[in-house]
């Protein structure tokens, strides 16, 4: 059933789904795990799945138990948002993704970033065409001349009346040729206007006085039946009207029947009929397709030179040989999906008391990104990319990881060293001009701006702060300190709640190391206030937030507030960055339970769709920190497993399955897109991944096991 209407399927179909019943989705992808089938072959249309923009198939996918392959019967240039949120997902969950052109191919990349290893191309399926008709279904329909065919369920996009309107253009060239129209109405078209297009057609040729010469087959005509009208076709027409069309069954089938072929250009003909394997003629132009019908028909040199190319092309479109290339994808997809299992399973067995190698810090991949000036931002792979310059937004990330890693164990020499150089970088972007700190520096050690932006502030204060908390060395604290002080008051012109709980965090830090410092004290206050002032304006039972979005380093939001909160026994505060923060959390689930932060293609505005990709270290890093202060705050272990589940993301519990962590190289990817990761290791991923495995290390009840995804509830 699709749409409201039944349709009389054979035994051999097990299972029949009602569209518009979610529950039924359901239902089928527990009909399919109760069998012994070894991968789930999804077809893709838009307009034949229930819900908006088809999401409910989204159910069955999601509960399926065995590898997905899906394949795209439509690739969209400018989907809806829903549209693409729901394929992205769809994309997502598939092993492999089958399209039937290249431009499908390109369109997957440039709109839902697939990576290309991922698709396979293969052609859309033909049946054997004889290669002539015994003239039994010619003489049946009255046509004793060439017969110009369309076949395809009609609606009014299909832009069949344009050929009625070349009809008698090629009547004077060709007395005897008839033009065959063979398909039922679009069962959405007949829903809503009835058989209103296919009337308004004969009308049109009864007005043009070619009646005699145009024959609608109102059917649904089956296979076989369908292979004798292409053995007995002479030209084929699609006027399609839509320039997108990514794929048409009826064009490979005329095209594998070795028939001379028009067509107007969109995406899938052009692609089909170049190297001279059909005619292109312009929309919506009746004379255009009379001059290519009468040409082709004319001249038999270039009609069989046609004929015998569109031929040669389809044997490659036979279904034996597409369903050979499908075993091979259903194959490919198996394989594919066994690294995860594998991982799942290695992480399963690991003993009690051995450290798996993604929990051993692994500091490589930071001192290659390091020289004598400070951090580089961004890398090609692992390599550093100098022309991209540094920030101070990492150098104080790395600052805050020196420290900590300090507190824990002191530090190497190599990354004692490395400490000073970021401090030294944090200190010399303070601009006493304007007491602020300048964000970009050049590789050739220019600054690149006057200041930078708020957050850059309050980060770089974080990781003063924390430098100042925990080190032992008092020349490095003295320096820090004396960089502090003047920056700080500036956090009272800041107008971002961010940047107000980055200076929570910072000031935090700072009492911790000088508690009776009380401008310091009055500063800590106001910007907690601040935080709680938002969280009370924008907060709902639905949306209890600070903001009308979420976008980036969320986690932090909350995080500050239940700091502030214990440090100032309030209550409130800490009812509200608990709600915020639980309800962050139920947002931040994938399917199966793993951690799915918000993508930072979009973000999630209120009653907007929220943007799954591309979902970006620093979030589960922030979601780690918020998690722990939480535990710390309630004293729930539910906390403990939330911090777990969010740094199990890093290593491959994520909707991909893959990890992010390279223990290889101690580098950490820059994000993870819809069907693949960034190849790149950039700063703020590495020291995103390596800021979380040391704070989970660091939390005196948290074990070194990873602790199973659903295993816990948030209430």
């Amino acid at each position: 059933m699709t749409n409201g209407h039944s349709y009389d399927y054979p035994e051999r179909v097990r299972f029949q789904i009602a569209d518009q019943q979610p529950d039924q989705y359901r239902a089928a992808a527990a009909f399919i795990n109760q069998g012994s089938y070894d991968v789930l072959s999804v077809q893709h249309e838009y307009g034949i799945f229930g819900g908006e923009a088809g999401e409910y198939l989204l159910h069955l996918v999601r509960e399926a138990k065995m590898p997905i392959v899906t394949t795209l019967h439509t690739v969209l240039r400018e989907p809806t948002a829903a549209q693409k949120k729901v394929l992205g997902e769809l994309l997502q969950l598939s092993e492999r993704i089958v399209v039937m052109s290249t431009r499908a191919i390109e369109l997957l990349q440039e709109v839902h970033d697939v990576a290309p290893e991922k698709i396979d191309f293969i052609p859309h399926g033909i049946p054997t065409i004889p290669e002539h008709s015994d003239g039994a279904l010619r003489a049946r329909l009255g046509v004793s001349g060439p017969m110009i065919l369309t076949f395809g369920l009609l609606s009014p996009d299909k832009g069949i009346e344009f050929v009625v309107q070349a009809m008698p253009a090629i009547l004077a060239e060709i007395p005897d040729a008839t033009y065959v129209v063979v398909g039922a109405t679009h069962p959405n078209v007949k829903a809503g206007s009835g058989e209103r297009y296919r009337e308004q057609l004969e009308a049109l040729a009864a007005e043009l006085g070619v009646a005699d010469h145009v024959v609608f087959v109102n059917d649904y005509v089956p296979i076989e039946e369908l292979v004798e009208y292409l053995a007995a076709m002479d030209i084929y027409i699609t006027p399609y009207l839509n320039p997108n069309q990514i794929t048409s069954g009826t064009l490979a089938y005329a095209v594998g029947a070795g028939r001379a072929v028009v067509s107007t250009p969109y995406t899938y003909a052009e692609e089909l009929l170049s190297e001279g394997r059909g005619m292109l003629v312009p929309y919506r132009d009746a004379s255009a397709i009379a001059a290519a019908v009468t040409r082709i028909q004319v001249n038999e040199d270039e009609r069989r030179t046609m004929e015998r190319r569109a031929a040669e092309f389809g044997d490659s479109m036979r279904w034996p040989k597409v369903g050979r290339r499908y075993l091979e994808c259903f194959s490919q997809a198996l394989e594919d999906s066994s690294p995860r299992m594998k991982t799942i399973v290695r992480r399963a067995v690991v003993k009690p008391g051995v450290e798996p190698s993604w929990a051993l810090p692994n500091f490589h991949h930071l001192c290659e990104m390091t020289d004598d000036t400070g951090l580089m931002q961004h890398a090609i792979y692992t390599v550093p990319r100098r022309s991209e310059g540094y920030c101070v937004d990492d150098n104080a990330r790395a600052l805050w990881l020196t420290a900590r890693l300090e507190a824990q164990a002191g530090l190497s020499p190599e990354i004692f060293s490395m400490q000073g150089t970021y401090l030294s970088f944090v200190i010399d972007a303070f601009n006493p001009e304007n007491r602020r700190f300048r964000n970009f520096m050049s590789y050739s050690r220019t600054w690149l701006e006057r200041s930078g932006s708020e957050d850059s502030q309050g980060r770089s204060l974080w990781g003063l702060g924390t430098l100042i908390r925990y080190t032992r060395n008092v020349d490095r604290r003295n320096a820090a300190q004396s960089i502090f002080v003047q920056a700080a008051p500036g956090m009272i012109d800041t107008t971002s709640p961010r940047t107000w709980a980055y200076a929570v965090l910072a000031l935090d830090e700072y009492l911790e190391a000088f508690p009776n410092n009380h401008a310091m004290r009055q500063l800590f206050v106001t910007m907690a206030m601040r935080l709680m002032h938002v969280a009370e304006q924008n907060s709902s039972a639905d949306w209890p937030w600070f903001e009308q979005s979420l976008s980036y380093a969320n986690a932090r939001l909350p995080q500050a507030l239940l700091i502030a909160g214990q440090s100032l026994a309030n209550p409130s505060m800490i009812g509200a960055g608990l709600r915020a923060l639980n309800w962050l959390m139920r947002l931040q689930t994938g399917p199966g339970g793993v951690f799915m932060p918000i993508g930072s293609e979009g973000f999630y505005a209120r009653d907007g769709i929220r943007a799954d990709f591309d979902q970006q270290p620093l979030e589960a890093w922030a979601s780690v920190s918020a998690c722990l202060s939480a535990q710390s705050v309630t004293d729930e272990l539910v906390w403990n497993a939330e911090a777990n589940r969010a740094y199990e993301w890093f290593i491959g519990k994520n909707v991909l399955g893959i990890p992010l962590y390279d223990s290889s190289s101690g580098g950490c990817n820059d994000g993870l897109h819809s069907g693949r990761i960034n190849g790149n290791q950039g700063a703020e991923s590495t020291l995103s991944y390596l800021c979380a495995l040391i704070e989970l290390q660091q939390w005196k009840r948290v074990e070194r096991s990873v602790i199973p995804v659903g295993s816990h509830e948030i209430n």
